[in-house]
């Protein structure tokens, strides 16, 4: 592969890593407000806001603060760097309880989320790690999976949702979570293979049905049928009538099944545009740090580092970019190994 081709992947790669960053930190003061609630402290959020002193999960942060979103994705990341081929899960559980530990003693409120703390609970009580995660239904894979995105080649598909399924295990073991994060992965992956924002969303569906083949099943919305619908819902709408729609039909909670369509749904409006992306969800209420994470995170993957608005990722506080940028660099190295040796065949 050609220098420049490398480097474009790594753009994009960095595209997906600080798009994500960019709406978790837009979406930090929002999030579990309601849309009137934004409205009336600051009217439409368009940029960087701190968060009111009584917030439930941001108080006290600046302006500008990614949240769980971006650590626990750079955390994964690392974990799949040091892996190889496999996915180290003693490590990657260990992990998460350091950061728990860690962010506690920063002061923050935004701790493991409520699948994430659940199975790490069984899993200190003596579980197997592949029942923990046995009824993991929330966001907290997908809201941290654009890593393996990165890492993983969209095809074969098989293998991209295999390896998306291997890192759901111990937190996320059902077919809901597990479609979910498929759906976000492929977009990336779609994404750093230099694919628009339109075959990214397409490439999501096709993943998350695979992805709901695996995993513990449990009821709910199919999640590659209400993507496609979500997207379709919002198509051709101004934003106000987009947020109004998402906000009422789609929903913006914590469940796999609403914020992940929503964030589908978020850059169908956007046109692919990562900070539009950003700006739609922070003014969703709910979790909107999640859902513009993964919205700017994958439109990010399509538009690539280089066309983020730079002035803002100035501004973010809490990351490291020249991590980041190595971070990324490590998970395409990984990506073009598996394109040219074959590995990891469909499982």
């Amino acid at each position: 592969m050609p220098d420049m081709a490398l480097a474009e992947m790594i753009d994009r790669a960095m595209g997906a890593l600080i798009g994500g960053a960019l709406g978790d930190a837009l979406g930090m003061p929002t999030q579990l407000l309601s849309p009137a609630r934004i409205a009336e402290l600051y009217g439409h959020v368009e940029d960087f806001v701190s968060p009111v002193a009584d917030h439930p999960v941001s108080k006290g942060l600046p302006a500008g603060t990614i949240t769980d979103d971006t650590e626990q994705a750079l955390l994964l990341g690392r974990i799949l760097v040091v892996s190889g081929d496999g996915f180290d899960h003693t490590r990657w559980v260990n992990a998460l309880l350091d950061w728990e530990r860690e962010v506690k003693a920063r002061g923050s409120y935004d701790l493991l989320g409520p699948s994430t703390k659940r199975a790490i609970d069984a899993i200190n009580d003596g579980v197997p790690a592949e029942e923990a995660g046995s009824g993991g239904d929330t966001n907290g894979a997908a809201m941290r999976i654009a890593p393996v995105g990165i890492m993983m080649p969209l095809e074969p598909l098989d293998a991209l949702v295999a390896k998306v399924a291997e890192t759901c295990r111990a937190t996320h073991n059902t077919s809901i979570a597990i479609a979910s994060a498929a759906a976000v992965a492929a977009a990336v992956s779609c994404g750093v293979a230099g694919g628009d924002w339109r075959a990214a969303s397409d490439q999501a569906i096709a993943a998350a049905m695979r992805g709901a083949a695996r995993g513990h099943w449990i009821t709910g919305g199919d999640i590659a049928a209400r993507i496609d619908w979500a997207r379709g819902l919002v198509r051709g709408k101004p934003a106000t009538d987009g947020i109004r729609l998402i906000v009422d039909l789609v929903g913006t909670g914590v469940a796999s099944q609403e914020s992940v369509p929503a964030a589908f749904a978020v850059l169908e409006i956007a046109g692919g545009d990562p900070w539009q992306a950003a700006i739609i969800s922070a003014n969703l209420g709910g979790d909107t740090d999640t859902i513009g994470a993964i919205a700017a995170g994958m439109a990010g993957a399509c538009a690539g580092f280089c066309r983020l608005p730079q002035e803002h990722i100035a501004r973010l506080k809490g990351i490291d970019i020249a991590q980041v940028r190595a971070l990324a660099a490590d998970l395409v190295a990984v990506r073009m190994a598996k394109s040219s040796s074959g590995k990891d065949a469909a499982a």
